[in-house]
Formats: structure tokens, sequence, C-alpha cells
């Protein structure tokens, strides 16, 4: 089956389409992608901490009161508090501050919520499959009878050319946390350092909001982060901070945490 694809760049990242199916090309995926690159400009200008006139950071200073503020905003803060409280503080939006506004940042919560959003567009295509990616985390969905799963490649964190596995994913969403790309950007709310004990995570599940606010949160709690993601009935993959991976969970994925390290794949990216 013929695979489609297109890419731009917004919120510091790229954003990338795989599509195949009925309307994988034509005036509908172009009107599909139009409404998607305008949903994720739109959460640009609303929630980019490095924007000094956007809304969260218009908040932050106290120019803009939260009942003055789009909805979307009290929707991003409700989503952290709710993240906060089920990970003990262990994702916690008030640990980071914004660098022009002064406020927290909710840039943990932000991405997967603004490419579910904008995925709407893509589900009005009817009988055709995606996938949508924003800085390795992706929603897939597959509508056509008889497609297969998509392919999704989880990166070495120790070197991006090669895979530590390549996990299938139907219609569901993978989000990845870690340290490999902006190193130790991300610090434990509780402590204010950096984690120990992971090297990276990638957490598979039906929601990309739950799937990347879980991947940060098992990060931070290092190796209590795993028997945490199972007790949410999680599948996805590790990488310890020896460089060995495994994979944790129940089906798709065939080994369990803890496993023999996962066979590196083929060199490749990790794009769907």
């Amino acid at each position: 089956m013929i695979v489609r694809r297109r890419a731009f760049e917004v919120m510091g990242t790229v954003v990338s389409l795989a599509l195949r199916g009925r309307y994988a090309e034509g005036p509908e995926a172009e009107a599909a992608w139009a409404e998607v690159t305008a949903s994720l400009r739109r959460v640009d200008e609303l929630f980019s901490t490095y924007r000094p006139d956007s809304v969260v950071n218009r908040w932050g200073r106290g120019e803009l009161a939260l009942v003055d503020a789009p909805p979307e905003l009290t929707e991003v803060l409700t989503l952290a508090e709710v993240a906060r409280e089920a990970s003990g503080g262990a994702f916690d939006i008030e640990a980071v501050r914004s660098p022009y506004g002064g406020g927290p940042d909710p840039s943990g919560v932000v991405k997967g919520w603004a490419v579910r959003r904008a995925s709407a567009a893509l589900d009005r295509l009817a009988a055709t499959d995606y996938c949508l990616s924003a800085g390795g985390d992706l929603l897939c969905r597959t509508r056509v009878p008889g497609a297969p799963a998509w392919r999704i490649g989880i990166e070495d964190p120790a070197d991006p050319r090669r895979l530590v596995a390549v996990v299938p994913v139907a219609d569901g969403a993978v989000a990845t946390s870690g340290s490999a790309h902006r190193g130790d950007h991300i610090r434990d709310p509780r402590t204010g350092t950096a984690p120990a004990g992971l090297r990276q995570v990638t957490v598979v599940a039906p929601d990309l909001v739950a799937a990347d606010i879980e991947a940060t949160t098992a990060f931070v709690l290092g190796e209590r982060g795993v028997p945490w993601l199972l007790g949410r009935g999680r599948s996805g993959v590790v990488v310890a901070a020896d460089g060995t991976a495994a994979t944790y969970g129940a089906d798709p994925l065939s080994r369990r945490w803890p496993s023999s390290p996962a066979r590196a794949a083929r060199p490749a990216s990790s794009r769907p």
C-alpha cells in the first residue's frame, strides 16, 4: 500500500504525517493537512513559552486572567493537575518556569494534547489510515480493511541511527521520554535533580495525552517507572541506564519486564 508523507516545523519540532488509503492524496488530503497545520500553529500561539506574546506567557506574567483566557488554557492546566495527582508529584508543571512568563511551563502536556486535537481533521478521511507525529510522539489510526499495523521504530538513545525495537500500532499512541536529544532537560519536580535509573521510556497507550505524560512520569520515577506503568496496564519499551533495552507489558509486545535485551534492529529513523 502506497504511503504519502507530509511534514512541517512548528512548536520547535518537526510534525510529520503519513497517509495511506482512499484519501492519501488529492484535495481531501490537502484540506485535512491544512487543518492540521492551522490547529498546531494555533497551539503554538497559545502555548509557546518562547513567544513573549503567547497566551501562556501573558497569563504567567499576570497580564491575562484565567477567566479571560481562551478555554484551551484551562483545559491544559486541568490535564496537568490530574497528571500531578496521578503521579504523586513526579509530573508537575510547576517545577519548570517559562523563560518569558515566569509561570508554570505546560509543555509536557501540550504536545500530545495538540496532536490529539489536530488529528480530528484526519478522522474525517474515510477509509484512510494515518500516523501523525510531533517530535517522536505519534498517534496512529488504521481504517482500511486488511491494512497492517503501523510499524513504529524506537530509537537507541545512544545512537539514533539504530533502533532498539519496532512496535506495531494499529490504533493507538506512542510517546517517548528521555535525555537522548535534549540532555538532562527533565527534572524530578520533587527534588530538582535529573532522574537516574532509566535512559529512555516509551509508552504505548490508546490516548496520546496519557502516553506523553506517563512516559515523562516513568522516566522521572526511574527503576520504579516500569512497575508504575504496568499498574496502569501499559506496554512499551524501556532503556536502562546501562543501555539495556527491554519491552514490558502485554500484547502486541512479546517480551516482558524484566527481560533479555532487545536486539537492535537495522539502522533507521524512528518515523512511522
